[in-house]
């Protein structure tokens, strides 16, 4: 049996959003597609960052806390709706905010090669302190892989 790679775990639906959308909009897209960060793109496509919730919560209120705490012993059995809804992010009063995406994102992106051993993958994201990373094959972006995904495949393993 072979050990698993990137590109086992990742998923290949990419979802980007632009950096010229304003925080509402991108609040509203994440919230709709259940993500909590995305890849953002330039206007001609170009990769140039990535973007969280965090970060939309970090500029409107200047901490790292806000509303989206991880501290909850029980946050990750609570659904997305439970973790993130449209009411904690109200709350944020984005709608309020006249940033942009490129204001706020991240503007580094960190990848690895789709063959990458996943557990180089999670040490990766360990030393970075991430929680989502792209994948690529020949340089070119083929999928997206998150603590999530990894924390998945602790649950898919059947009892001892």
């Amino acid at each position: 049996m072979r050990d698993l790679t990137a590109k086992d775990v990742m998923n290949s639906e990419l979802l980007t959003v632009r950096d010229d959308m304003t925080v509402a909009e991108l609040a509203e897209f994440l919230v709709e597609n259940e993500v909590s960060g995305v890849p953002v793109e330039d206007v001609e496509g170009r990769l140039v960052g990535v973007v969280s919730l965090s970060d939309v919560a970090r500029s409107l209120t200047g901490r790292d806390e806000a509303v989206l705490t991880h501290r909850d012993t029980d946050y990750y059995l609570r659904s997305w709706e439970e973790r993130f809804n449209a009411e904690d992010i109200a709350g944020l009063r984005v709608a309020e905010s006249e940033e942009t995406v490129g204001e706020i994102m991240t503007p580094s992106i960190l990848a690895v090669d789709e063959e990458m051993p996943i557990g180089r993958v999670a040490e990766k994201m360990i030393d970075a302190r991430i929680h989502r990373l792209l994948v690529t094959r020949d340089r070119k972006v083929v999928g997206i892989l998150s603590t999530t995904d990894l924390l998945g495949l602790l649950v898919d393993e059947p009892d001892n």
